[in-house]
């Protein structure tokens, strides 16, 4: 049996006034996963272990059934692996946002969701400006970079910039948590300061300002560590000979490099509302035909989510239904070999505070011959009744894998 994973990044939501006090998932019409619900099998499970911050990074490698107390060494690390960013031992990395600060306040963490062409001109000119034998800056996808700092100490207190939005800047400058750190941390505050200075009057932000768009006027480094080290999935899961990850975002392919599977890159994936759905769809049954695991990462419903824009969270949740599980159960079904399917969110993101909780996610499992339980549709107040109970990081994929047909 074949195994894909679709995960919608930050689905899970709390309930809303506005849609009858119900969650996002609950309104939305999704009668795709509902239907894999009724003849599937459902649960919650926990992604963030005590102590862990509710990242991205914490609950995706939880998804995929690593001990997070193993491995995990932030956000940067994962993401230059994406990046073809080689990370030596003596190098510390983090994630870089290009940020809009206005006023003093961190308006947003994407700078207005910069262009990848606008961006990788502002990354390329901090390096030339900041740049030493020491400090080196790479260019990402959109607002998300990456900074090496050789000889650099972890033990920082760092904020995510999606965690902030409309807060004042200077409070959540970076502090050292032990003395050894602090050199560290007033070298990456001073970089946070000398890049704005440099980003205000650059051209680019120039041209964004007169068009009405948010500037890049600052860097934003958080999520420090070194290089991890993880097992592939095919030797903690003999079943994966052979897998591959789509998404559109450096911090998944990165994970993706680390776990021995192949990243396959999609035209027109975005991680926005607009992504190519049907490229992605697409990309992930021709993977299927030759290998045994596939990850398919949609990022939408998460950035919708950072934004509080219920509307948009609805749309990117009803197309997740139907132009990613739809033309997946259907492709499924004439296939040779049989194809489990699970479908979850990594963490919620709720609009109401426009970032990551550490609140249990709802998932389903489906594959042909599974014994259903009584759940028939999916959201998170339905599985709470569903046949898996709640689970605890690994102990989805260990269930997922023990699947045999």
């Amino acid at each position: 049996m074949k195994h894909i994973i679709i995960l919608g990044d930050g689905m899970a939501d709390w309930p809303v006034e506005s849609l009858g006090n119900k969650t996002l998932l609950q309104y939305a019409k999704t009668p795709y996963m509902d239907k894999l619900a009724k003849e599937g099998k459902t649960g919650l499970l926990r992604t963030v272990p005590k102590g862990f911050h509710p990242g991205s990074e914490v609950a995706n490698l939880s998804v995929l059934g690593y001990n997070l107390d193993d491995v995990y060494e932030g956000r940067g690390v994962l993401e230059a692996a994406s990046m073809g960013v080689a990370i030596a031992s003596d190098e510390m990395a983090m994630r870089c946002n290009l940020i809009c600060i206005k006023d003093g306040i961190i308006k947003n963490h994407s700078a207005g969701h910069i262009s990848n062409e606008e961006a990788e001109e502002l990354i390329h000119f901090l390096e030339n400006e900041l740049g030493n034998d020491f400090i080196s800056f790479h260019s990402g996808v959109s607002y998300r970079h990456l900074l090496k700092i050789k000889n650099g100490c972890k033990e920082l207190d760092c904020t995510p910039p999606h965690d902030v939005p409309g807060k004042p800047y200077r409070p959540l400058l970076v502090k050292a948590l032990s003395g050894k750190a602090q050199d560290t941390a007033n070298l990456i505050n001073q970089l946070i300061v000398k890049s704005q200075q440099l980003l205000s009057n650059h051209p680019i932000n120039k041209k964004r300002e007169a068009e009405g768009k948010d500037p890049a006027n600052s860097i934003w480094p958080w999520s420090p560590g070194y290089r991890p080290r993880m097992n592939k999935l095919s030797e903690i899961y003999p079943i994966i000979k052979k897998g591959s990850v789509i998404s559109a975002v450096d911090l998944i392919k990165g994970i993706g490099v680390y776990a021995g599977l192949d990243s396959i890159d999609v035209e027109g994936a975005t991680g926005l509302y607009d992504t190519n759905y049907e490229n992605k769809v697409s990309a992930s049954l021709e993977a299927l035909k030759t290998q045994d695991f596939v990850y398919l990462h949609i990022e939408a419903s998460d950035e919708a989510g950072h934004e509080g824009d219920v509307n948009l969270k609805l749309k990117t949740i009803e197309n997740l239904d139907s132009r990613a599980v739809k033309p997946i159960y259907e492709a499924i079904q004439k296939m040779n070999e049989p194809v489990a399917v699970a479908i979850l969110p990594d963490h919620p993101t709720p609009c109401e505070i426009r970032t990551h909780t550490s609140d249990p996610v709802p998932f389903l499992i489906w594959y042909p011959g599974i014994e259903p339980d009584s759940v028939t549709t999916y959201d998170e107040k339905s599985v709470e009744k569903g046949g898996y109970g709640v689970l605890d990081r690994d102990e989805f994929m260990n269930e997922f894998m023990k699947i045999e047909k």
